[in-house]
């Protein structure tokens, strides 16, 4: 993407017939803005997704956003390349990828996704349990829907609202009080609520072990492989499910992994493995084209302290910690994959253990 708003590329797939429009069901991409409660990039971002499969599907924009889950994380710093990965979903077997050639596998499974929603979430739920609830419920949806269990799940994609100051006042007016009267502190317990209910929802936590005063606080509850982000862009939850199913067709396979420290080589390898990549040493030019796509979360070390060396990420009054971690995540998968296209998404509450972060990645795996 040459900035947030250009979808020229979308266009050119559709135009030249690469990408059916009407299998369209979601994408997930970064966005060149700053990432925080005012990042209005994402929703430019979205409306311009939504206005090009509208043209080409002769439905209205608003139709699209209600089918299509558009998820969009702003702050593309050091390495990280503004741009978009899009999922189709066809019932019949997809053609060989276009980014490999033909292989076998007798890896088990391949790529399923499930896309849900949750009902609105007001501005007084948010980073609440009516949250982690909802979203816990959208994830058993789409367990059912693809026929697998939790076990089979390798990375599940939320994004979800924040709090504006006009959802504060709004709240305030109806007597109700709000998690923060901080927009951007706001993320955290957004981020975290999700998180939380992606765990639920797939057996990884017991419903009734989650109070609410543990949401963004006891963070050793949390699940593997939740990626959960929150903007001012929605109102819902949209819910992405990837798992890996013996019901599925196609030539992809999702494996995830743990990033213990934001330079974590070892973690990049291990995702890359478990999708069904001989990730022992450098790549060579031939497996990294059978990286279709990675994500992976970033945080900052809770004590400041890498590997036993002091860091300036959570000091650092001009550039938040986000920011600084996001940078060195990504130059660290970029120096694996050989790729700058890469998602990372800053803010890890409830999302791996303490101190480390998710890492999940789509590999072609042939037929």
């Amino acid at each position: 993407m040459d900035h947030p708003g250009d979808v020229s590329r979308l266009r050119e797939l559709i135009d030249t017939g690469s990408i059916d429009p009407s299998t369209v069901v979601a994408s997930i991409g970064k966005t060149e803005g700053n990432g925080g409660a005012n990042d209005f990039t994402r929703a430019l971002a979205s409306l311009q997704v939504a206005s090009v499969l509208a043209d080409a599907l002769a439905i209205t924009s608003e139709e699209v956003l209600s089918r299509v889950a558009l998820v969009w994380s702003g702050g593309c710093e050091g390495v990280l390349s503004p741009h978009m990965t899009v999922f189709t979903s066809t019932e019949d077997r997809a053609p060989a990828p276009v980014h490999g050639g033909p292989r076998s596998s007798s890896l088990p499974g391949r790529l399923a996704l499930s896309v849900q929603r949750t009902r609105t979430i007001a501005p007084w739920e948010i980073g609440r349990m009516p949250e982690v609830e909802e979203v816990a419920t959208a994830v058993a949806r789409a367990l059912e829907e693809l026929g697998v269990s939790g076990r089979d799940v390798h990375y599940v994609q939320v994004k979800g609202p924040l709090l504006t100051p006009a959802g504060i006042s709004k709240a305030v007016a109806r007597g109700h009080g709000v998690v923060t009267g901080d927009p951007n502190r706001s993320k955290a317990f957004a981020r975290g609520a999700t998180a939380l209910g992606v765990a639920i929802g797939l057996g990884e936590i017991a419903a009734e072990n989650v109070v609410e005063d543990q949401i963004a606080r006891d963070m050793e509850l949390y699940s593997s492989v939740a990626s959960t982000s929150a903007g001012g862009e929605l109102t819902d939850c949209e819910v992405i499910v990837f798992a890996n199913s013996p019901n599925a067709s196609g030539r992809l396979r999702i494996g995830h992994g743990v990033l213990r420290d934001a330079v974590d080589v070892a973690g990049v390898c291990d995702a890359l493995r478990v999708a069904g990549l001989n990730c022992t040493a450098e790549l060579d030019s031939a497996e990294r084209t059978r990286i279709a796509a990675v994500f992976a979360k970033a945080e900052a070390p809770p004590d400041g302290l890498l590997r036993g060396y002091r860091t300036t990420m959570l000091s650092d009054a001009d550039i938040n910690y986000e920011r600084h971690a996001r940078a060195a995540v990504g130059a660290v998968v970029a120096s694996v994959t050989g790729d700058p296209r890469i998602f990372v998404s800053g803010g890890t509450e409830h999302q791996g253990p303490p101190g480390e972060a998710p890492i999940a990645a789509i590999v072609d795996v042939g037929d």
